[in-house]
C-alpha cells in the first residue's frame, strides 16, 4: 500500500491542489492534521481532504478552530487567524474538524507505524531536533512515527545511544 503524506495545510486550497496533483501514486492519503488556520480557504480545504480516502489527526489548528481548545498558547497572529476561521467554517465542517481524532492513529495493516500531529506523548508538542526526538523514544512502542507540526521536512533515526538526523531531498515540493 501506497500513503500519500499530507500535513499543515492551515486552509491553502491552492497549495493543496498542487500537492494533490504532482503527488505520485497512491492508494490513500493520512493527514498529519492542521488543516485549517491562517488561509483564506478553510471550508474548500475541509470540503477537499474530507473527500480523500484515508485517515486523519487533528491538529492544534484544527482543534482551536474548531471551538475544542483555545487560543492562551498561540501567537497572536495564529490566534486572530484561528478565531477569523472559526466564523468562516460551515457548522459541518466545524463539527469534522471538533471530532477528528486526536494521535497516535493506526493504520490498517501498519500494526508498527504511528501516526500524529506533534508528539506521540502530547499532540501539540513539537520535535523539531533529534534530541526531542529522543527523549520522547523510550516512550514510544511503535517502531515508526510520522508527525507534522513543525513545517520542517526530516526525520530522526533513533538508536542507542542517542539519534541522529535524517536529510531528506526535496523536488518540486515533494520530499524524497
Amino acid at each position: 500500500m501506497r500513503l500519500l503524506l499530507i500535513s499543515d495545510i492551515h486552509s491553502n486550497i491552492e497549495a493543496l491542489e498542487a500537492a494533490l496533483k504532482a503527488a505520485p501514486q497512491h492508494d490513500e492519503v493520512v493527514d498529519l492534521g492542521d488543516v485549517v488556520g491562517y488561509g483564506a480557504s478553510p471550508n474548500e480545504v475541509v470540503d477537499r481532504v474530507r473527500g480523500l480516502k484515508g485517515k486523519h489527526v487533528r491538529g492544534n489548528h484544527d482543534k482551536a478552530c474548531a471551538g475544542v481548545m483555545s487560543t492562551e498558547q498561540f501567537n497572536p497572529i495564529a490566534a486572530i487567524a484561528a478565531y477569523w476561521t472559526r466564523d468562516m467554517l460551515s457548522p459541518g465542517n466545524r463539527k469534522w474538524l471538533a471530532n477528528m481524532p486526536p494521535g497516535p492513529v493506526q493504520h490498517n495493516g501498519l500494526s508498527d507505524v504511528q501516526f500524529v500531529h506533534g508528539s506521540p506523548l502530547d499532540e501539540d508538542d513539537y520535535l523539531i531536533t533529534p534530541v526531542d526526538a529522543a527523549f520522547v523514544a523510550p516512550e514510544v512502542e511503535a517502531r515508526i512515527t510520522f508527525f507534522g507540526h513543525t513545517h520542517v521536512q526530516g526525520g530522526a533515526l533513533l538508536h542507542a545511544p542517542g539519534a541522529e538526523t535524517i536529510r531528506l531531498r526535496v523536488t518540486h515540493g515533494l520530499v524524497e
